[in-house]
């Protein structure tokens, strides 16, 4: 008898631990709020080409596809090649140390050895600069 009153304590105070006191107001989750990072100038970069940047403690690579603008991380997820040094062809960017492929636009693998997708960023044009967003 004794050892089941322990235990309907212990249960207990365990549920109460994580309920609210009704009067108890939530507190609001807090948001990340993207912060936007001016890369280059838009004539920097013409057409069918590539620029490699490095801001705010990114390395990235800003690419002109038909006069859009993306950008993705600049390393390869594959091996140590720069993708704003690969070789371009339309929307998508082969690097240059192995030869794998990705889309400009996406991100996602193209054509092996690479397997992992290269991280892309939300690229506005302003102003006649070209900006990102990141968390």
């Amino acid at each position: 008898m004794i050892l089941i009153g322990f235990f309907y304590a212990e249960q207990c105070s365990v549920e109460n631990s994580t309920r609210r006191h009704p009067l108890q107001q939530e507190t609001p989750q807090e948001t990340e709020v993207p912060t936007r990072v001016e890369l280059c100038k838009a004539d920097q970069v013409a057409a069918g080409t590539a620029l490699r940047v490095e801001a705010a403690g990114l390395t990235v690579a800003v690419f002109n596809v038909d006069g859009q603008f993306y950008v993705t991380d600049d390393a390869c997820t594959h091996g140590p090649g720069s993708l704003s040094e690969g070789y371009i062809d339309g929307d998508v960017v082969e690097c240059n140390f192995h030869n794998g492929q990705f889309d400009i636009r996406t991100g996602e693998v193209v054509s092996p050895p690479c397997m992992i997708p290269v991280k892309t960023y939300p690229t506005v044009v302003e102003g006649g600069a070209v900006f990102i967003e990141v968390d």
